[in-house]
């Protein structure tokens, strides 16, 4: 067992995730580089901070581990459905560097696991929320992690021991995203019908609220809602805040619309600009991360495929379009910034290099 989870940390997520910064990336080159396939359908994606692994989230209730180096897939087994919700922390064993994966599943539990086992086993389980787990965040302390889910709530649990520490209420409907400021006291969560709550993160209270109209909308046929917010992200400096979902909806029961991104500027709390396809291609908006060389990556994925927009700040239109090879429901980018992995509906795991080829 581990000793002192959560204490004695010296992994900070932020520079980690800028490891590169100064590499060359090139969206106008982004070429498939390799792939890994599944047995089943994936529904998330995450790489290690490290950038040893890439891990995913699986339909057949695992997460899987794809090591770089060789390929070799590890599954880690715990879950009783889906798992959406990835996220890392560091900790020690006595005095050995220990990276902790955390996972949440829509069977509304959070697991907290040694992400480098070679039979991995599950080292904690919390039964975070009354339905689906939706996305986790690890604060900067690398010793709490927010989840948020279906149960219309935000919460915060301590690493060490599973202890809830506070909950923060005032979300109506599904909490789908939760994101941390990189100045590390603040946190945003979007919810089904793209409101979005700021959080003072010590002491729970709601700051302000605001929404994207775009990325909501009421099917009077269906007696249904749909949309929502699939990722969320800052961007590097702080000042703007990302949201990516789905817009111009036809047919909520079969999720016919467009991907769209909402940026917003965060010290007003209004939105900037909705990003949108030159070419409308039907599919949801399932992922996005904002690059550190200050450019937004959306992920498309539906009947038109999968699809990599490549937006700049502030304009409309993408700049860059890249077809991947099938649809995919969530994106990641890797601690060097130069590779995004996509998690597809086939199970494959894509790895699509944002430069030459080899």
């Amino acid at each position: 067992m581990l000793k002192e989870l959560g204490a004695r940390h010296t992994l900070r997520a932020r520079p980690l995730f800028l490891k590169g910064f100064n590499m060359p990336a090139d969206p106008l080159q982004a070429h498939v580089a390799k792939d890994f396939k599944n047995p089943s359908p994936l529904v998330s994606c995450r790489f290690d901070p490290l950038g040893r692994y890439v891990f995913a989230g699986t339909q057949s209730n695992k997460v899987v581990r794809w090591s770089l180096a060789d390929g070799k897939a590890t599954e880690f087994g715990g879950h009783d459905s889906w798992v959406r919700g990835l996220a890392f922390a560091k900790t020690k064993d006595g005095d050995k560097d220990v990276l902790l994966m955390i996972s949440g599943g829509y069977d509304g539990r959070v697991i907290i696991w040694n992400a480098d086992a070679e039979t991995p086993e599950p080292i904690r389980k919390i039964d975070a929320h009354a339905g689906w787990v939706r996305a986790l965040v690890v604060l900067p302390d690398q010793a709490h992690v927010v989840s948020c889910g279906n149960d219309n709530k935000v919460k915060l649990w301590r690493i060490a021991d599973g202890m809830l520490v506070r909950e923060f209420i005032g979300h109506e409907s599904h909490v789908y995203n939760v994101a941390l400021h990189p100045d590390g006291k603040q946190l945003v969560s979007g919810d089904l019908k793209a409101n979005l709550i700021h959080w003072d993160l010590d002491t729970g209270k709601q700051l302000r609220t605001f929404k994207s109209a775009s990325l909501h909308k009421y099917d009077e046929g269906f007696w249904a809602d749909i949309g929502g917010y699939r990722e969320l992200a800052f961007s590097p400096d702080g000042k703007f805040l990302a949201g990516c979902g789905i817009t111009n909806v036809t047919n909520a029961f079969a999720g016919v619309g467009n991907a769209a991104v909402a940026e917003f500027n965060w010290a007003e709390g209004k939105e900037v600009v909705v990003h949108l396809a030159k070419t409308a291609i039907q599919g949801n908006g399932w992922g996005m991360v904002w690059h550190p060389k200050n450019f937004l990556i959306g992920l498309s994925g539906g009947g038109g495929g999968g699809v990599l927009y490549f937006f700049k700040p502030a304009e409309k239109n993408e700049f860059h379009l890249f077809k991947l090879p099938g649809h995919a429901r969530d994106l990641a980018l890797s601690p060097d910034a130069m590779t995004l992995a996509s998690a597809g509906a086939n199970g494959q795991l894509v790895l699509t290099k944002l430069g030459p080829k080899a």
